[in-house]
């Protein structure tokens, strides 16, 4: 230590902790979260994205406007959210299906719902589309909600067919992935239609799994039986 009480050399410096202060207030209880979520999608089905306010959402969700404002600065951001929100009930990535083919997971994926779910989502979409429009700067957050969580879980599932040699080594996978999730969107925000098991049946062996150099191993319709086949010659008779 020289004479002004500064290390020497050589010293080694001790650096006292910091100590960070504790954070104020109450902790963001997640059940909240997902009470004024699924109260978003309801009050969207319902009266449609331009009628939705802050307030009723709120009272559906039987919680404080404040608290809804401390989550979401606006009701754009609480919608982009709420179909995040959506999308994460009706996918899992821990639990995908695994039939053994690529076309059998992919189909798998595809849930029924009744006819007031398939309005109740359609609705919900609209709304979507209505943000999206008014606000462009959302388009990001928007992908990242109704589009990346099925894109994962394809792209988990080419990567297992991948694995178990199913798909072509040089097949695009990350490309590919991306082709059913896409068109469901369009399909859903732009051409106001529901996502039905018989377009993705067309989407997947129509073009996905050729794209991958998969052949689909669907059965065929039985020929149509001609009125000349069918007819006895005279000669037999």
């Amino acid at each position: 230590m020289n004479k002004k009480g500064a290390p020497s050399a050589g010293t080694p410096v001790q650096i006292e902790p910091v100590v960070e202060a504790p954070l104020r207030g109450r902790r963001r209880d997640p059940a909240v979260d997902t009470a004024i979520l699924e109260a978003a999608i309801a009050v969207i089905a319902e009266v449609g994205y331009e009628r939705m306010t802050m307030d009723m959402v709120a009272l559906r969700a039987k919680a404080g406007k404040a608290a809804a404002y401390r989550r979401w600065k606006s009701k754009a951001h609480l919608v982009i959210d709420a179909v995040a929100h959506l999308k994460r009930t009706q996918v899992d990535l821990d639990a995908l299906p695994d039939t053994g083919t690529l076309r059998g997971d992919l189909l798998g994926l595809f849930k029924p719902a009744s006819a007031r779910e398939g309005e109740q989502k359609m609705r919900v979409m609209a709304g979507l589309a209505s943000v999206l429009s008014q606000h462009p700067e959302l388009a990001a957050a928007g992908n990242a909600a109704i589009v990346d969580p099925w894109v994962n879980a394809n792209l988990r599932l080419m990567q297992r067919a991948l694995a178990r040699g199913e798909v072509r080594a040089d097949a695009n996978i990350d490309v590919a992935s991306q082709l059913v999730p896409s068109m469901a969107a369009y399909r859903a925000l732009i051409q106001r239609k529901p996502f039905e098991l018989q377009f993705l049946t067309q989407a997947v062996d129509c073009l996905l799994l050729p794209a991958l150099g998969i052949v689909p191993a669907v059965p065929r319709a039985p020929a149509k039986t001609t009125k000349a086949s069918t007819k006895v010659s005279p000669a037999s008779s």
